[in-house]
C-alpha cells in the first residue's frame, strides 16, 4: 500500500508486477464473497488498487493506447504526489469523448483488470456493503481515478458505473454519511460521471435532490467542506447546462437560495466554492424559459 503511493515509477513497475493485480483482486473478491468487506487486508487491497489506477489512462503501456484510444491528450498540470486518499484525481476539462472501448476480455490479466466492469462492480458493491470509512473511500477514490479522463474508457466506465452495473444508489447514500473525505470523493466522482451527457438525465433523476439536500445554508467553514460544496456546484452545473427540464428539477427543489448565499461571499478562503456557485447561476440563467419562474 505505501509502495503503491510511490510516484509513476512505482505505479508502473507494480503494474508490470506479474500475478499483483490478479491478487488483489481476487482476495477482494473472496472478502464480498465469505461476507468480510470490513477486513483491514480488503481494505489495503482496495487502496492499492486505488492508487494503481491513478492517472491511468495517461500511463497506459503503448500496447494498449494503440488498440484502446483514437487519440493520446496530453494534460499538462499533472499532480505530482499520489496517495491513497485525498485530493489526488487528475482535474479535467468538463467534456468528453465519447467512445466505446473495444469488447471487454472475459479473463482480464493484470493491468486489463483494472478498467474491466468486474473490478467495477467490486468496488460498487464494497461502497454499499463495506462500513470502514477508509475502505468506502478507497472504492469511491478508484471509480473517480477512472471516471477522470477525457478519452473512451473514462465513459466505458462511466456508462458501467451508472447503467450497466446500477451504482448510483450506492453512491447517493455515500453522500449522508458522517465522514467528510468520503463524502466529498463520493460528489467528485458524481462530477465525473455528469460529464457524460448520455447519463445526466439518470444522474439528475437518482441524486439532484440529494446534492441539493447536503448543499450548505451559507458559504462552508473548512476547506474540505468548501471543496465538496464546489464538487457539487460544478456538478449541477454539468446536469443543467444543456438540460432545461434538469434545470427546473433544481428549481423545483428550492436550491436558489442556497446557492445565491453561497455565491455571494467574496472571501477568499471560500473562493472556490462561492466561484463555482457563481457559474452555476449563471448558466441557469441562460435557460430564458425559466426566466419568470426564477423572478419569482
Amino acid at each position: 500500500r505505501n509502495m503503491s503511493s510511490a510516484g509513476p515509477e512505482g505505479r508502473k513497475k507494480m503494474r508490470e508486477c506479474n500475478g499483483l493485480i490478479d491478487s488483489l483482486v481476487y482476495y477482494v473478491q473472496g472478502a464480498i464473497a465469505d461476507h468480510e468487506p470490513n477486513d483491514k487486508a480488503t481494505e489495503n487491497c482496495v487502496c492499492i488498487l486505488h492508487n494503481l489506477s491513478y492517472q491511468l489512462e495517461i500511463e497506459l503501456p503503448e500496447s494498449y493506447t494503440q488498440s484502446i484510444y483514437m487519440q493520446r491528450r496530453n494534460i499538462s498540470s499533472i499532480d505530482k504526489t499520489p496517495g491513497c486518499f485525498g485530493t489526488r484525481s487528475r482535474k479535467v476539462k468538463e467534456k468528453q469523448q465519447d467512445t466505446p472501448l473495444p469488447e471487454e476480455k472475459s479473463n482480464p490479466r493484470g493491468v486489463e483488470s483494472l478498467w474491466h466492469s468486474t473490478l467495477i462492480r467490486i468496488y460498487l458493491s464494497l461502497i454499499a456493503k463495506s462500513t470502514r470509512n477508509y475502505t468506502q473511500e478507497a472504492s469511491l477514490g478508484a471509480l473517480q481515478n477512472l471516471t477522470a479522463g477525457t478519452g473512451p474508457m473514462p465513459f466505458a466506465v462511466a456508462r458501467t458505473v451508472v447503467q450497466k452495473a446500477n451504482g448510483l444508489p450506492s453512491i447517493r447514500a455515500m453522500l449522508h454519511v458522517s465522514h467528510p473525505a468520503v463524502k466529498k470523493t463520493a460528489v467528485s466522482l458524481l462530477r465525473n460521471l455528469s460529464r457524460n451527457t448520455s447519463l445526466q438525465n439518470d444522474i439528475a433523476r437518482e441524486v439532484l435532490p440529494e446534492l441539493v439536500s447536503i448543499l450548505p445554508e451559507s458559504v462552508p467553514g473548512s476547506d474540505i467542506v468548501c471543496e465538496t460544496t464546489a464538487s457539487i456546484c460544478y456538478t449541477l452545473y454539468n446536469l443543467t447546462q444543456s438540460s432545461s427540464h434538469n434545470a427546473r428539477l433544481l428549481l423545483n427543489s428550492d436550491s436558489l437560495p442556497k446557492i445565491i448565499a453561497i455565491s455571494m461571499n467574496d472571501s477568499n478562503m471560500f473562493s472556490k466554492a462561492s466561484r463555482a456557485a457563481s457559474v452555476l447561476l449563471y448558466s441557469l440563467w441562460s435557460h430564458t424559459d425559466l426566466h419568470s419562474a426564477y423572478k419569482k
